[in-house]
């Protein structure tokens, strides 16, 4: 049996500033790279800078195209296609609190 992995992220509230107690990472062996939402363009589709130093045109799957609300500027996890490098897949979204937990732990540099 395969373990899952947990994609949930749970933020405690403790006085003002809310505390990331667990955020999900890119992970290798799917492929997974950090990105930054470049531009918005219509029908459920980004320009993606990813931490790699490629450009790719990002597609918001169907399940998440309402879930998940994406602005200009928002850091996401974006899956390459196996097929054709220049695209990727949306696949998770960070919070402010999380990006700042990024930022702390070294997995995003500006």
């Amino acid at each position: 049996m395969r373990k899952k992995r947990l994609g949930s992220i749970k933020t405690v509230n403790s006085g003002d500033t809310p505390e990331v107690s667990r955020v999900r990472i890119p992970r290798k062996d799917r492929n997974e790279v950090l990105a930054t939402v470049a531009s918005l363009l219509g029908s459920k589709r980004v320009t993606l800078q990813c931490m790699d130093g490629i450009v790719r045109m990002g597609r918001i799957p169907g399940s998440k195209h309402k879930k998940m609300w994406i602005r200009e500027g928002d850091i996401v996890i974006a899956s390459p296609w196996e097929i054709q490098d220049s695209k990727a897949e949306v696949a998770w979204k960070y919070t402010r609190p999380q990006v700042e937990w990024l930022e702390r732990k070294g997995y995003i540099k500006y």
